[in-house]
Formats: C-alpha cells, sequence, structure tokens
C-alpha cells in the first residue's frame, strides 16, 4: 500500500537549521487548482443569492473562501519566515493593501453614490452606516449586532452587507502574522520544529472550533458574522500550508482526494439551507473539503479548465459586485425575487464589471507598484476610508432632510379619523417614513423590554402613575410591549400603574418556545417562570396579555397555533389565582410587504399600501383560541377595529403612520389609541 504522504526533496537547511525553506521555494507560486477551488466559492455564492432554491446552501462559497486565505496567507508568511529568519510586517500589509483595497475602494464608492440616489429613503440610513462600516472593515462586528438587536431582525437587506467575510479575514490578518513572528523568533533561539508550530496551529483551529459550536448553538445569528468562531476555518487553511511545505501527498492519492474534497462542497451546497445551524460543526464538511482539494495539489480536473480559471480570476472582483447588483435590481423590481432574465442580467453584468475591475483596477496596482512602500499604503487605506465614508455621511445628511415633521394634532388625528370614513387626507405623515422605523416604545431606551438572555424581569419598569392605586401587570413579546404607551398615557390620565415584564419572542405560555432564528430558548421558560413568581407577589388588579402569532412552540406537532393556545391557557390558569381581572389582546394585523417602501413609492395614494383584512389576519391566533377556552376567566380584546374597515387594513391612519415594520405598531399610533383602550378595558373587566 502506497503511503497517504511521501517526502519531497531534502530540504537544505540555513546556520545548521531546517526551516523548510528549500521546500517553500519550489513550491508553485501559482496553483491553478486553488484558482479553481476560488471559480467554485465564488459561483456557489453568485448562484445562492441569486435563488437559494438552486443551491439552498451555497452560502459556504464564504467558507471556501476562508480556507483559501488562510492558506495563501500562510503559505506566504511561513514561507518569508523560512528564508528570512524574520517576517516584516510592513511588507506584510503593503501586500494586502495592493492587493484588496484597491477593487473594495471602487466597489464601496459606487455602491454608495448608486444608494444615495436609488435606494428608498427609509433604506439610506442603514445602508449608509453599513458602507461606513465596511470600509472600515468592521462589517462583520455590525452585523453580529443587529442580529442580536430584536428590532431590527427584520430590516431589508443593505447593499454591502456581504464585505462582513472581508471584515473576518482582515480582522484574521491583524494576529496572524504576529503568531508568525513569534514562531520566527523561536526557531532563532530555540531551534523549534514544524511540529511545534503545527500543533499550535491545531490548538487554536480546536478552540476556535469548539468557540463556534457552542456558539452557534446558543445563538447561531451574531455567531454566523464573529471572527472567533470563523477563525479555524482560515487556520484550517494554515495548517495545510505548514504540512506541505513538508510533505507531499502521493500522486496516487491526489486524483481521490480532489474529487472527496469537491463531493463535500457539493453535498453541503445542496444539504445546507438557511435553517442549518452554522457555522458550527456543520461548517467542517465544506471546510475540510476545501482543505483536501488544496492538499491534493494539480490534477486533472474541471478546476483546472480555462473557464474555472477565468472565474477564479476575477472571483474577489465578482463577490464585490455581485450583491448590490442583486439588491438594486430587486429594489428596482420591487418584488421579493428575481426572475430568470434578471437574473441572467444581474449575473452577466457582475461577470463584466468583475473582468473591468480586474483589469483597470486590480492588475495595475499590483503589477505596476502603484502602492511601493507602507506609507503610500497607509495613505491609500485612509484616503478609501476617508471617501466611502463621505458618501455615506452625504445619505446620512439627505436622510436628515426628511425627518422634520411635527406633530400636528389638528392633521395627525390617527384613529379618529376612522368615524369620518377616511384613513389619510394626503397631508404629511407623522412620524416622518424616516423616523417611523425608530418609533418604538420607550421601555426600549429604558432597557426595559427583556432580550434574549435575560431571564430575569425587572420590578421597576413602572409606567403610568407610579403612585395609583389601580395596577395594571403587562405580560408577553414585544406585541405586547407595543400597548405600552397607549397604557402608559391611560395611567397618567386614570391613576394606573403599569409594570411592564415583557420579553422579545417571549409569549406568556407554558410551552418551550423558539427565538426567532429557529433556535431554543430556554430562556424564556425561566423568565416566565421569574414573571409568575413576580406576579403572585404583586396580585395585580388586571394582567394584560399578548403575543405575536408567529411565535413557534419547540415541538409544534401539526397543529403549532393549538399548542401554543395549549401553554397559554395553563400559564393563565396560573396567573388567574392571583388577579381577578385577566385580559388577552388579540393580536395586531399584519402587512405583506415593505410598508415604508410603498409608502414611499404611492405617497399620492396610500390607499395602494393597504393589505386585505384576510392577509392581515390570516395566520390563527392562539390567543384567540385560548381565550375562547377561558372565556369564565378571561376577557378577549380585539381592537381590530382601529386598524382595518371591512374589506382592508390600512397602513396609515389619520396621516399617522400605523406601523414600524411588518408586524409592530408605532409608538405614537399606540398613544393615540390609549383612550379607546381604557374604555373597552373597563368595559370587560368592570
Amino acid at each position: 500500500m502506497r503511503p497517504l504522504f511521501v517526502r519531497p526533496p531534502t530540504p537544505s537547511t540555513q546556520n545548521g537549521r531546517d526551516h523548510g525553506a528549500s521546500a517553500a521555494r519550489a513550491e508553485r507560486r501559482f496553483r491553478p487548482e486553488v484558482q479553481g477551488l476560488r471559480a467554485v466559492a465564488v459561483l456557489l455564492v453568485l448562484v445562492y443569492h441569486l435563488d437559494p432554491d438552486l443551491v439552498p446552501g451555497g452560502y459556504v462559497g464564504v467558507d471556501v473562501f476562508f480556507v483559501i486565505s488562510g492558506f495563501l496567507i500562510t503559505s506566504l508568511l511561513y514561507r518569508e519566515a523560512g528564508e528570512h529568519g524574520r517576517i516584516s510586517i510592513a511588507r506584510f500589509y503593503v501586500r494586502r493593501v495592493r492587493r484588496l483595497l484597491p477593487a473594495s475602494t471602487v466597489v464601496l464608492l459606487v455602491t454608495g453614490a448608486v444608494a444615495l440616489v436609488f435606494l428608498p429613503i427609509t433604506r439610506l440610513s442603514e445602508a449608509a452606516w453599513q458602507l461606513i462600516a465596511s470600509a472600515a472593515y468592521v462589517e462583520n462586528l455590525y452585523l453580529a449586532q443587529q442580529a442580536v438587536d430584536y428590532l431590527a431582525s427584520d430590516a431589508p437587506p443593505s447593499p454591502v452587507q456581504h464585505f462582513w467575510s472581508l471584515a473576518v479575514e482582515e480582522q484574521f490578518y491583524l494576529v496572524w502574522p504576529l503568531l508568525f513572528m513569534l514562531w520566527a523568533g523561536a526557531v532563532q533561539r530555540w531551534r523549534t520544529t514544524p511540529r511545534v508550530l503545527v500543533a499550535g496551529l491545531s490548538v487554536l483551529s480546536v478552540v476556535s472550533l469548539a468557540h463556534s459550536v457552542v456558539h452557534t448553538a446558543q445563538n447561531p445569528a451574531a455567531a454566523y458574522f464573529l471572527p472567533t468562531t470563523r477563525a479555524w476555518e482560515l487556520a484550517v487553511g494554515g495548517l495545510v500550508a505548514v504540512v506541505l511545505a513538508h510533505r507531499a501527498l502521493s500522486p496516487a492519492a491526489r486524483a481521490p482526494l480532489v474529487w472527496a474534497g469537491l463531493a463535500a462542497i457539493g453535498v453541503s451546497a445542496l444539504a445546507y439551507d438557511d435553517a442549518t445551524a452554522f457555522p458550527g460543526w456543520t461548517a467542517l464538511l465544506p471546510v475540510l473539503g476545501s482543505a483536501a482539494v488544496i492538499a491534493a495539489g494539480h490534477t486533472r480536473t474541471p478546476l483546472n479548465t480555462a473557464p474555472a480559471q477565468f472565474f477564479g480570476d476575477i472571483s474577489y472582483s465578482l463577490y464585490l459586485w455581485h450583491w448590490p447588483l442583486i439588491v438594486f435590481a430587486l429594489t428596482w423590481s420591487g418584488s421579493a425575487s428575481l426572475g430568470l432574465l434578471e437574473m441572467v442580467a444581474v449575473a452577466a453584468a457582475a461577470v463584466l464589471l468583475s473582468w473591468l475591475t480586474k483589469v483597470w483596477v486590480e492588475d495595475p496596482v499590483r503589477e505596476r507598484g502603484l502602492i511601493p512602500g507602507i506609507r503610500t499604503a497607509g495613505v491609500v487605506a485612509l484616503s478609501g476610508i476617508v471617501a466611502v465614508s463621505a458618501v455615506g455621511f452625504a445619505s446620512l445628511a439627505r436622510v436628515q432632510q426628511f425627518s422634520s415633521v411635527p406633530f400636528d394634532p389638528r392633521v395627525h388625528v390617527g384613529p379618529a379619523a376612522l368615524s369620518q370614513g377616511s384613513a389619510s387626507n394626503g397631508a404629511e405623515l407623522y412620524p416622518p417614513l424616516v423616523e417611523a422605523e425608530e418609533d418604538n416604545p420607550q421601555l426600549y431606551e429604558d432597557d426595559c423590554q427583556g432580550q434574549r438572555r435575560d431571564v430575569e424581569p425587572r420590578t421597576d419598569c413602572v409606567y403610568g402613575d407610579p403612585d395609583g392605586e389601580w395596577t395594571v401587570l403587562v405580560v408577553g413579546d414585544s406585541h405586547a410591549a407595543q400597548w405600552v404607551p397607549a397604557l402608559d398615557r391611560v395611567g397618567d390620565e386614570r391613576g394606573w400603574r403599569v409594570v411592564s415584564l415583557t420579553k422579545s419572542a417571549c409569549a406568556f405560555t407554558a410551552v418551550p418556545v423558539r427565538w426567532n432564528d429557529g433556535s431554543d430558548y430556554e430562556e424564556c421558560e425561566q423568565w416566565n417562570a421569574a414573571v409568575m413568581e413576580e406576579l403572585a407577589g404583586m396580585e395585580p388588579d388586571v394582567v394584560f396579555s399578548s403575543a405575536s402569532r408567529n411565535v413557534t412552540p419547540q415541538d409544534p406537532g401539526d397543529d403549532a397555533a393549538g399548542v401554543l393556545a395549549d401553554g397559554l391557557v395553563r400559564q393563565w390558569e396560573e396567573a388567574a389565582r392571583h388577579t381577578d381581572r385577566l385580559v388577552a389582546m388579540r393580536d395586531t394585523p399584519v402587512t405583506d410587504r415593505d410598508v415604508f417602501e410603498c409608502l414611499e413609492e404611492h405617497n399620492d395614494d396610500l390607499s395602494q399600501c393597504s393589505v386585505p383584512r384576510e392577509v392581515a389576519f390570516e395566520d390563527v391566533d392562539p390567543q384567540v383560541q385560548a381565550a375562547r377556552a377561558m372565556e369564565d376567566d378571561v376577557h378577549l380584546l380585539d381592537m381590530s377595529d382601529l386598524f382595518c374597515g371591512d374589506d382592508r387594513c390600512a397602513p396609515v391612519i389619520g396621516n399617522v403612520v400605523v406601523y414600524r415594520d411588518y408586524h409592530h405598531m408605532t409608538a405614537s399610533y399606540s398613544q393615540m389609541l390609549s383612550e379607546e383602550l381604557a374604555e373597552r378595558i373597563e368595559q370587560v373587566t368592570g
């Protein structure tokens, strides 16, 4: 049996020590199989973004890129350490700036300029901040924060959010050269062998992988973007680089290994989808597959064909260009997905722009020495950040021009307009569209809305009249919290003490539920148990409960709404032992579109943005089911007549914007429902 690895020619020694220098020198600087693997990576990402149904796990192309980057950067650093006995940080970053910044800066400037004149004003602020974050290579950290921000979970994608992966790589490049500086020093002083380096890289990889597995299980949305959960993928590429500098695969093992690697990448691209917990341990398949392809080296495969080499050559620019083109095409079409002709057109435009960028930007900068030293590189990097940020701040200035509409009670009458048979009379809307998305209940700013990791509610989140004799306890998720502005005003006027113990995505139910990314939400169970203890001690006059119809039980079975309703009944039965009045609010209607974009587009006829009543209440409301099952103990409130007519539900009523996203009320509209809400609570509770 042939051994899997055979040694290459014996390396020379330097100062009596084997640094693997000759092996590194003998290594081919250009590796066509790596270029072909780049083509695989970028085409997976491109097709996935064009139509996820074609390759539902095409996002693994990013992981392939990470392995390639780790391999190439480590090869460079290890070769330099072997040949010179040291690492030049300055030379390393000059190469990085020369290779990456010119093309990325061009794409960011063009994307920012197009966004400034093309994106709806309601999306421009978020796009501007992400543009600035991308220029500073912290987009992944920005998106990780957005992922844990419940209020930002429904935000539409920006045209630059794909820069998160480039930010991960740049953050990796801040640390990785330092490791090889230490290695080079250790070689000079203690004659350390490469096995020590391999062991060290292996430990780093295992630690990062373990962190990725744990964090992905706990918070997959944020884990997707963090450098600490992705570092092991680049480190695996680095391990391959170090090992290949001293060992070579036997010819008989190469072809089977490269095909096995490509199969692993292909299986993950087809078998994974958006519901797959990722990165975590599932990322092992595409990562190890990529490592296998690189380790196999040059073989007769499609990776070495002219088309693969072409797409490998333009892969960096193609990655940069494809996503903004898709976002702008979707914005232009006004649809959630692209048709076949639109996809072909976007793909062709992306390939053309990528080729032009490579020929006119990447190649001249790299080949003509336009960035000769560290000072020039620093100037180029800083100039790029400043130029892109200037475009971003220009967008923010434009947004500011649209946020100066004052509230006028004679014009912004809200639900009072329903009695007049008109939802809006064409006056300026309040809150202005650029501010409506941030029109949240005060309790968010007060840190009184429980977030995912919270398990103990604050007991000082009191609104209305703190000294009121009548206590109203608000429980449930954000769809309960959206009524706190109305109850706050009622409390001021009628002497009610309003206590909010709400938590995002956490219905007041006895059954385990899932977080909005599909992961188990144990913190909700702990929170509800703590709320029940507070309720028992407080014995409020009224318990006010509401929740989104989108809450999903961990074990939904064939009837998720029924399972959730059963949990609500059990929870309410316990709560009823400690209060005489338990009020359940029917969930508010939802929209089927981006409200703000529609209102901006149809500002001359806002009725175009209303939705049929049957669509707004399409999903079964478990609260209605539970309240009917407990009709002797629970009072069901239905305020849908203040959102909808007989046939349709309007996003603007009495010149007041009703929604801050597709399913939450603005705090402004909630406040305007206060009088009607108070009367109905008093009516049903006596």
